[in-house]
């Protein structure tokens, strides 16, 4: 497939999402129509700042609007801990929610307490990763095409170096299916382009497994022998460059990332992280909500649907994927700053304030 006539058809199809749900969450008359509703909403983990800072929020108040103020979100996360995911599931069941959203933890461990839902005639909706189990619905970003767009922007990055230096992979969990299809996508641009001198999964996505590994790497192959760092999310990045920082390493290597936390935009700004894939959450909170109340209502949901996708377990689950979009030192404030993720004054602190001026990054 033509890697930009595909990326060009999933943001046509995004648009197309959001004209959807700009329709449907905008006929609210003041009438307070339309049934209560109870949403479980469980998320993974609070180490990756996106998901308390952006996903709950925003979900809550696509709730609200898709059910006219009328539905509740219970909310619970798991902090990367898998037995109390499926605990949580469990409590949702006996507090008989209309119908769960669920970011697994480890996709294929919640596959049992997605079972015991469906039992309970509770409907589930995947979120963010593609559980394992008799999901109903899937909304999430088109990850191998994440991958993709990491992996040549960090070979734009190298540039002629490409070809003669060696890189190092910083894969993300191996329990989260996104990262394997992060890391497929990444591997579909750069093999045969340039050498892949060490390469890491990194157990739970934690930053310090990644500056361990980033040690290990920097141990085997030497400072000078790496010309740039595939990194699957900003976490790990933050993780990577702390090492190669404590290593001695002045010049960094073009370093990638993912999520768009702000850590990760002032590192950016200051030369430090080449790249991040900013997600625009508000889109993919949207379609997770309004496909969770029109199950909760018994309500068909195909009208927002643009793809399907399989699970190791099941085949063909209706599914909303939306595209993401790299954001460099080039394009801060068309991107993070435009869409007010951030303003200029959260990421031009007195820190970053003259690397903000070089770029012209100004109120």
């Amino acid at each position: 497939m033509n890697t930009h006539l595909g990326r060009a058809t999933a943001a046509f199809a995004a648009a197309a999402l959001a004209l959807s749900l700009a329709g449907c969450g905008g006929g609210d008359d003041g009438s307070g129509s339309g049934a209560s509703v109870t949403v479980g909403l469980l998320l993974p983990e609070t180490g990756t700042a996106r998901y308390e800072k952006f996903d709950k929020p925003l979900f809550e108040k696509a709730v609200a609007r898709f059910t006219f103020n009328k539905g509740e979100v219970l909310y619970a996360n798991a902090e990367q801990d898998a037995a109390t995911q499926s605990s949580q599931v469990e409590a949702m069941i006996d507090k008989e929610v209309d119908v769960l959203v669920v970011d697994a933890v480890d996709s294929k461990a919640i596959a049992g307490a997605v079972r015991k839902a469906k039992q309970a005639g509770i409907p589930v909706v995947a979120y963010d990763r593609l559980a394992e189990g008799p999901i109903d619905a899937y909304v999430s970003y088109d990850n191998r095409d994440v991958g993709m767009v990491q992996g040549e922007a960090l070979l734009k990055a190298m540039g002629g170096k490409a070809g003669s230096g060696r890189i190092v992979m910083m894969n993300g969990s191996p329990a989260d299916p996104n990262a394997k299809l992060f890391k497929a996508g990444a591997h579909s641009v750069l093999d045969g382009k340039t050498e892949i001198g060490k390469e890491y999964d990194t157990v739970d996505w934690k930053p310090e497994n990644a500056a361990e590994n980033m040690r290990a790497a920097l141990a085997a192959l030497g400072p000078d022998r790496i010309a740039g760092v595939y990194s699957a999310n900003d976490g790990l990045a933050g993780g990577i460059i702390s090492a190669l920082k404590r290593a001695g390493v002045t010049k960094l290597p073009p370093v990638t990332g993912q999520d768009a936390e702000l850590a990760a935009v002032q590192r950016i700004v200051a030369g430090d992280q080449y790249m991040t894939v900013y997600k625009r959450y508000a889109p993919e909170a949207a379609a997770a909500a309004e496909i969770a109340v029109g199950l909760a209502r018994g309500e068909r949901v195909s009208q927002i649907i643009n793809q399907t996708v399989d699970s190791p377990t099941d085949r063909r689950i209706p599914a909303v994927l939306i595209p993401g979009i790299s954001v460099t030192r080039s394009n801060v404030k068309e991107t993070v700053v435009l869409d007010g993720v951030y303003s200029v004054a959260e990421i031009c602190t007195a820190q970053y304030r003259a690397d903000c001026a070089a770029i012209g990054l100004t109120d």
